[in-house]
């Protein structure tokens, strides 16, 4: 009995110092390094990337030297962060030959007049709180605020506002649909809208999608009924992003009532 004893708690020594016993706290963590590629699946597309990791769809077409209209395909490995392609400079237009010394007159040296109307008459980009005045927004759907924004939590990016099962989700604003699909995890069957190369809107939670990829929408338009996909509760949740970045939908869309 004593020897039983003694080969029992000698095995026991030698399984806790083989490590399977260890406290799972001493376990290896995983890397917390930050995530700089991304490799494409089925259904994702590169307005949805941006959108998963929060960037400028333009930046991340940038970084990967991809040319509108934007394509991507499975096993594709994009990078997120880096230095920026130049953009492809337009064709130079063939030069005129030089005129001869005895055809060069007056005429063909510019008037300083002329070239300061040139350059005054040059548009300048539109500042953003300008083409934010343009777009008009609307409510994409009747019901109950039931979560606001809140800036830098990954769970409030947008707003949820609850409803019935097959309610009408509307689009917010004019625009073209530039994503419809189930591939971005936590959002269930999504739709995202461009409105303006600055400003995009996102329908989340669907239970079914009214409208295709590449699809023209007016602001009220049905494109969606209302669910539960990806959550636990029949809802809408809905953003707006600028530039990439999570804004509060209700500095843009107007009072209730």
């Amino acid at each position: 009995m004593f020897r039983i004893l003694i080969t029992a708690l000698t095995l026991f020594a030698l399984v806790g110092c083989s490590g399977y016993l260890a406290p799972t706290s001493s376990l290896e963590q995983p890397s917390s390094d930050r995530i700089n590629t991304h490799l494409v699946s089925k259904g994702e597309t590169l307005y949805s990337i941006a959108w998963r990791y929060g960037k400028d769809y333009r930046d991340l077409a940038a970084i990967n030297g991809i040319a509108p209209p934007y394509l991507i395909r499975p096993g594709q490995r994009l990078q997120l962060e880096g230095q920026k392609y130049a953009s492809i400079p337009s064709p130079t237009p063939a030069k005129k030959p030089k005129a001869s010394a005895k055809q060069a007159g007056p005429a063909a040296v510019p008037k300083r007049k002329n070239t300061k109307l040139l350059t005054s008459e040059r548009k300048r980009p539109a500042a953003p709180g300008r083409v934010a005045a343009k777009i008009r927004w609307h409510w994409p759907v009747r019901g109950r605020l039931i979560n606001g924004f809140r800036a830098g939590d990954p769970l409030r990016k947008g707003v949820d506002i609850a409803g019935e099962k097959g309610d009408s989700v509307v689009a917010a604003a004019n625009g073209t649909v530039i994503y419809a699909g189930s591939a971005l995890r936590g959002y269930g069957k999504l739709l995202i809208v461009k409105h303006s190369g600055e400003y995009l809107s996102a329908y989340a939670h669907n239970d079914k999608l009214l409208v295709d990829e590449g699809s023209a929408v007016k602001a009220g338009q049905r494109i969606a009924e209302l669910g539960s996909s990806g959550t636990d509760r029949n809802k809408l949740h809905f953003e707006i992003r600028r530039n990439g970045q999570p804004v509060d939908p209700l500095a843009y869309l107007p009072r209730p009532g």
